[in-house]
């Protein structure tokens, strides 16, 4: 049943859905990887170390809103906005400012104690209490 043919005919089939070669895969990787690099470079120019710092906290906990916040300083720099370096006070107020235009997730936790009763009193006269 294994025909090479078809294999090939697979592989192939398979790499042009990927949308490219290798070759292509690696000049995209380092291409990011320099936009990458650019953006941190501008970064550590507008942001003193603790400004910095807290950044980085919050890419680890919420990478897209980190994502989101050093495009606008980007761009707040290239528009003039920021005259120096932003330090960590002033990065407080522009994340304050932005949770207050960002609508809120209104994500809860429910917990439904009827259906997940782990005790009930019924067991207790099994055990003579």
């Amino acid at each position: 049943m294994d025909d090479p043919e078809l294999d090939a005919i697979r592989q192939q089939r398979m790499q042009q859905m990927q949308g490219s070669n290798p070759e292509q895969q690696k000049k995209a990787q380092e291409q990011r990887q320099a936009q990458e690099d650019m953006k941190n470079s501008v970064l550590s120019q507008l942001l003193d170390q603790d400004a910095r710092a807290r950044l980085n906290t919050l890419k680890l906990s919420k990478p897209d809103k980190a994502q989101m916040v050093e495009g606008m300083i980007i761009r707040m720099a290239q528009m003039g906005q920021i005259g120096g370096k932003l330090d960590d006070a002033n990065l407080v107020k522009l994340l304050e400012s932005l949770n207050q235009q960002m609508p809120r997730s209104t994500s809860a936790v429910k917990f439904d104690r009827r259906r997940a009763a782990l005790d009930s009193d019924e067991d207790d006269d099994d055990y003579g209490i």
